[in-house]
Parts: C-alpha cells; sequence; structure tokens
C-alpha cells in the first residue's frame, strides 16, 4: 500500500521529524484558505501515488493565496501518468540551501532493511545510482540489534560537515528508522532532506510503501488507504483475493501461482511479448475467481490477447475450465483466448473447452507463441 506524502508527513511528524507545516486540500478555495492562514509562499504539490510529478506539473510555487488557488485550479483533475490528481499538499515553501537522499527499503537478498544515504538529493537514486553510484552509501541493519547511534551517525557524516547538522541528520535517520520498523514498512524516504537559512536540516518530501501482509497488525494505517487513488483494476482484484499487478504490455496473463506467474511472463519477455500483467489466482479452484481475473484483464484496452497457464496440483484444472466458459458467457471477450491446462482433471479440462472451440496448447513455450502470435494480428 503507498501512501500520499501528505500521510507521510503526518507519520513522520509524529515519530519527531522536522517537516514543513502542511495540509491536504481536495479544491482551490480550500488550498486558498490553507495558504491564506499560513500567510506566506507555499508549494502546491498533487498527491498521486506515482513519481514525476513535478515533471508533470503537478508541484508549482504559490507566492501567496490567490496564486496557490489558481494553481490548485490547474492541478486539482490533472492527468499524471493516467492517475487522475483529486487533492493537493499545500506546504510551506522553505529556502533550500542543500539537498540531500535518505531512504530505507528491505533487501530480500540479505532480509535486512538497508538504509541508502546520498549527498546528491532532489533528484531520482535511480539516476545518482546510475550516473554517479559513488555518491551513495549503503548500510545493512541488523533487525534484531537494530539501527545504532554511532551507525546514524556514520551516514550522517557522509552528508554534512557541519557539527549541528551531522546530529540532526543522525537523529532524523534514527527516528526514520523506528518509522520504517514501527509501520511494517518496505520503502521510507525523504528525497530531498534539505538544509535552510539557520542550519535546520528539515526533510522536504516524504514517501512511504506499506506492507500490504503487515495492515492487519497496522489498523490507523490500514485506514489510510485511498483507494480512489489506486490503479481500479488493482483495486478489484485484491477485492477479490487475485494477486495482480498493472503492466504496459499486451499479453494477459492468468496464471496459478506467482512463480509459474513470473516464468511465464519471462517466456513472454523471451518470445518478443510484452505481459500486459502479473495476476496470480492462487490456489483455489473457485471459478468465480477466473471470471474476476478475466473482467480485470479486459478492462485493460491494451489488451489484444490472454494467455492462461494453469498448473493443476491444488488447483483443479476442470474448475478452471468451467471458470473460463462461464467467463465467456458472461463476459463475451473480444480479444483471443489461448489455453495451456495440465496436471489435475486435465483431461475433464480438455473437454469443457474443447465445446468451446477455445484454442489450447500442451507446453508452456507453444501457449506462449501462440499468445503472441495472436495478439498480433489483433494488433
Amino acid at each position: 500500500m503507498n501512501l500520499h506524502e501528505y500521510q507521510a508527513k503526518q507519520l513522520f511528524a509524529q515519530a519527531g521529524i522536522p517537516v514543513p507545516p502542511g495540509e491536504m486540500a481536495t479544491s482551490p478555495i480550500a488550498a486558498f484558505d490553507i495558504a491564506e492562514r499560513y500567510n506566506k509562499p507555499v508549494m502546491v504539490k498533487a498527491q498521486v501515488h506515482v513519481g514525476g510529478r513535478g515533471k508533470a506539473g503537478g508541484v508549482k510555487y504559490a507566492e501567496n493565496a490567490e496564486a496557490a488557488r489558481v494553481l490548485a485550479t490547474k492541478i486539482i483533475g490533472m492527468d499524471i501518468k493516467g492517475l487522475e490528481v483529486k487533492k493537493v499538499l499545500v506546504t510551506v515553501a522553505e529556502e533550500i540551501l542543500s539537498e540531500a537522499y535518505v531512504g530505507i527499503i528491505l533487501d530480500r537478498a540479505t532480509q535486512r532493511p538497508v538504509i541508502m544515504v546520498s549527498p546528491a538529493g532532489g533528484i531520482d537514486i535511480e539516476e545518482v545510482a546510475a550516473k554517479t553510484p559513488e555518491k551513495i552509501f549503503k548500510l545493512a541493519v541488523d533487525p534484531v540489534e537494530g539501527l545504532k547511534p554511532f551507525q546514524a551517525r556514520d551516514l550522517a557524516y557522509k552528508l554534512y560537515r557541519d557539527i549541528g547538522q551531522v546530529r540532526q541528520a543522525a537523529d532524523i535517520i534514527m527516528k526514520l528508522y523506528q518509522v520504517y520498523w514501527t509501520s511494517d514498512a518496505s520503502l521510507v524516504e525523504i528525497n530531498p532532506l534539505v538544509t535552510v537559512p539557520g542550519g535546520d536540516v528539515v526533510a522536504l518530501d516524504a514517501k512511504m510503501n506499506i506492507d500490504d501482509n503487515g495492515l492487519y497488525r497496522r489498523k490507523e494505517i490500514a485506514e489510510m488507504r485511498d483507494i480512489e487513488a489506486e490503479e481500479p483494476s488493482e483495486v478489484k482484484a485484491r477485492e477479490s483475493d487475485l494477486s495482480f499487478v498493472k503492466l504496459d504490455g499486451n499479453i494477459g496473463c492468468i496464471v496459478n501461482g506467482a512463480g509459474l506467474a513470473m516464468a511465464t511472463m519471462d517466456l513472454v519477455k523471451r518470445y518478443g511479448g510484452e505481459p500486459a500483467n502479473f495476476l496470480d489466482i492462487g490456489g483455489s479452484s473457485n471459478p468465480a475467481k477466473v471470471v474476476a481475473a478475466m473482467s480485470i484483464i479486459l478492462s485493460d484496452p491494451n489488451v489484444k490477447a490472454i494467455l492462461i497457464n494453469i498448473f493443476g496440483g491444488i488447483t483443479r484444472c476442470d474448475d478452471v475450465a468451467n471458470g473460463i466458459v462461464a467467463a465467456y458467457n458472461e463476459l463475451n471477450p473480444s480479444v483471443p483466448v489461448v489455453v495451456r491446462l495440465t496436471g489435475t482433471n486435465e483431461a475433464e479440462a480438455q473437454k469443457i473447452l474443447a465445446s468451446m472451440n477455445l484454442p489450447t496448447e500442451d507446453t508452456l513455450d507453444k501457449v506462449v507463441q501462440k499468445a503472441i502470435s495472436l495478439a498480433d494480428v489483433v494488433a
């Protein structure tokens, strides 16, 4: 689950991390009122779960309340990478003397949180890693012992020379680690961490991703979920208990098992295609899941063919086949579908599909190649 910047800053502020004053607005009038109350220049920042807001024109400086109202009128309703802006953060504008980066991410290879800092802040960390990797410093934290103050100070020395700013940055890094740990986050990020006149160090931006598996014990964070800001297909998938991630390709994939889904997507890429999604129906044999999966994929106008790849173990192939038939009857798909069903009750499944004249293949390579060729015909 992703948090908006204003939500992440609320959690930062609760932990004692210094952030500029700011409030969320859903209308230009509300933005005007907030800016007028601060009586200072403000930043009007689009709140969407996607990067590149500034480049898209979703982050603007306003000299006064009226300027904030005008900018909010332009930003609210704006489309940024396919997502509509429905709210903005109106926050006091700071005079920036320097910009740095601080982030914490889960490294699944080492099974440890990794803190990354860089004196090159204000730009994408991926760009820093590609062009000047020597400016990124990392520390893997022992999850049992946690982050030690001396480790935070060592990282802070990578960012600042002034001892006062080093102490402030070390304190922020310690508190950021606590936010990461206590919220079951998979990512927390301050970009940029800035210095302002007077020498203070301030978290000017905030980003947080929460591990969905931890939400059951973080109900106060789960309540922050903004369904309207999420991809509708991913919301529907979650409600249908499906693992789904939308991608940019044109081959819709319905697979059982995360590993098989990844292998299927890899093979689509190998044969020159582009997967439109990751979708794992899991081990359930419920035909309704297949109907829901087909409905989600068909809602993507980029999809030109659907590839169904089922390896039946716990999942019964005949139940999946019945789900495919039900989906055809209910949804009447306008794109071609090719199926591979192997494993439990495979023979029964083949009979069910034969009655629908659906194309089937007996190997993974063949079904992938068939899906790509069908997509090319439709395209």
